[in-house]
């Protein structure tokens, strides 16, 4: 007796949801990392089971949606070559909509063309690499910026830009490691304008060109560690399928074990007993106006230097 193949089981699977209305005309289908986790398999097996869907017409990819149920009076233009349909923008749209839905790691060339329904050789007729193409999602990213009136004073306008940036982290955890590290920074304009406008608020404080370098890179690279954070939990909550307060109920009693062992009194008796949440936006509050007050001292500094440096030249003269 033949066993059909795993892919095919699921493929199966999902289309009696889809016969039975358990899955409508729109609906988003399991994507391929809920795939994983629900039946256990790997996840080249469960992007065979959509291509399945994908070829019989059932499913569809919407870009900046994902996977959804197709509409029977739909046309999947199949009759066209499929690279016709695609586009650059359109490409990176759908890119950045998987990230965020399943995480960078979730990210390839190939998975990518299965949103389309399409094959890899035709992505590549818009974008050259995977590399390009984590390049071209950051760029589209950073193309927006702080809407509003500019408030009055350095201080706030630099606030004003760090929230924007983790906003931006918060919206695409993966983003904090697409951004690579400090030394190696991205060729893309519109992140470099965001790093044009900070260096302009900097500007006229008295600082040297490496003290506002400097104190650009120190902010820029403590918003991109607390969302490295984003990232691990969104990954966390993925692998597990538990929440950050599940997963701490769950390891609840081995924490309360640790801590009875009186070998450390300041951090089992410091919240007298209480719950502590650890929330990651109070965090990035927190850090943000501790690393303003050092600038603010940085900057007085630089002006106490001025007027000394102007005392010492009235004197000579």
């Amino acid at each position: 007796m033949s066993v059909d193949p795993p892919y095919l089981r699921i493929a199966a699977e999902l289309r009696r949801r889809i016969a039975s209305g358990e899955l409508a005309p729109g609906d988003r289908v399991p994507s391929t990392r809920r795939i994983t986790q629900e039946w256990g398999v790997a996840m080249a097996t469960a992007t065979k089971a959509l291509a399945a869907l994908n070829q019989e017409g059932l499913v569809r990819a919407v870009p900046g949606v994902g996977t959804v149920v197709a509409d029977p009076d739909h046309s999947t233009g199949r009759g066209t070559s499929p690279h016709q349909a695609l586009s650059r923008d359109r490409v990176v749209r759908a890119a950045i909509a998987l990230a965020d839905a399943e995480g960078l790691g979730a990210l390839s060339m190939r998975r990518v063309a299965t949103e389309f329904g399409t094959s890899t050789m035709a992505l590549y007729r818009h974008v050259p690499s995977k590399g390009e193409l984590v390049r071209l999602m950051s760029e589209a990213v950073f193309s927006g910026g702080p809407t509003g009136p500019e408030p009055a004073g350095w201080r706030p306008r630099l606030a004003r830009e760090l929230r924007w940036l983790w906003s931006q982290y918060e919206r695409h955890p993966w983003l904090a490691r697409a951004m690579a590290g400090l030394t190696r920074p991205l060729a893309s304009p519109h992140a470099m304008s965001y790093t044009e406008r900070t260096l302009g608020t900097l500007r006229g404080l008295g600082l040297t060109p490496y003290g506002m370098i400097h104190t650009h890179l120190a902010l820029l690279g403590y918003a991109q560690g607390v969302a490295m954070a984003v990232e691990l939990e969104s990954q966390a909550r993925q692998d597990t399928g538990m929440t950050a307060d599940e997963w701490m109920a769950a390891n609840e009693t081995r924490m309360d074990s640790i801590q009875l062992t009186g070998e450390y009194p300041v951090l089992s008796t410091l919240f007298g007993g209480g719950d502590f949440d650890l929330e990651l936006g109070a965090l990035f509050e927190f850090g943000l106006e501790r690393m303003l007050d050092g600038i603010e001292r940085l900057v007085e500094q630089s002006v106490e230097r001025s007027v000394e440096r102007s005392v010492e030249r009235a004197v000579e003269r």
